[in-house]
């Protein structure tokens, strides 16, 4: 697989996002109950999300996975029980838009580092996941993720 990695610079992004930790084989369930409770509470708030769900990595152990998962909205917003307000920091970013399965993003996540490493740039911070579609609406094989890499 040869993907298009992309350099950029990311502007600050205000989120409301849900921050907890898991195991993988929770994580499907999580992150679509972690999305529904904030679609309920932007409804509540006559608001809509300015872009894609994500979920954020703050680690990748499997067992133990610190994750946030959460949409982007235009503006900050107030919180609500676990459901935080935040943002998504600015800074120099690679991403690649990764088409198939999420049992196979290992590959682009190994690609994506070696062309950090080959650049001569150094990872920093947390990976994000940007979900185009649902495993609920598309076959596997067309499901559309954005991952997004922190470098400095």
């Amino acid at each position: 697989m040869t993907l298009k990695i992309e350099l950029n610079e990311q502007n600050a992004q205000p989120v409301l996002s849900i921050r907890t930790r898991t195991t993988l084989e929770e994580l499907p369930a999580l992150i679509g109950e972690s999305y529904m409770k904030i679609m309920s509470y932007l409804n509540e708030l006559g608001e809509q999300p300015a872009n894609a769900p994500f979920t954020a990595y703050y680690n990748l152990d499997m067992q133990d996975l610190d994750v946030e998962m959460g949409f982007p909205v235009a503006k900050l917003l107030t919180e609500k029980d676990e459901i935080k307000a935040g943002e998504i920091p600015q800074g120099k970013v690679v991403s690649t838009m990764y088409k198939g399965p999420y049992t196979d993003m290992e590959q682009p996540y190994n690609e994506m580092s070696e062309w950090i490493a080959q650049n001569g740039y150094e990872p920093a911070g947390v990976c994000y996941e940007y979900y185009f579609n649902s495993p609920a609406d598309v076959p596997e094989s067309e499901l559309l993720t954005k991952i997004v890499m922190p470098i400095k």
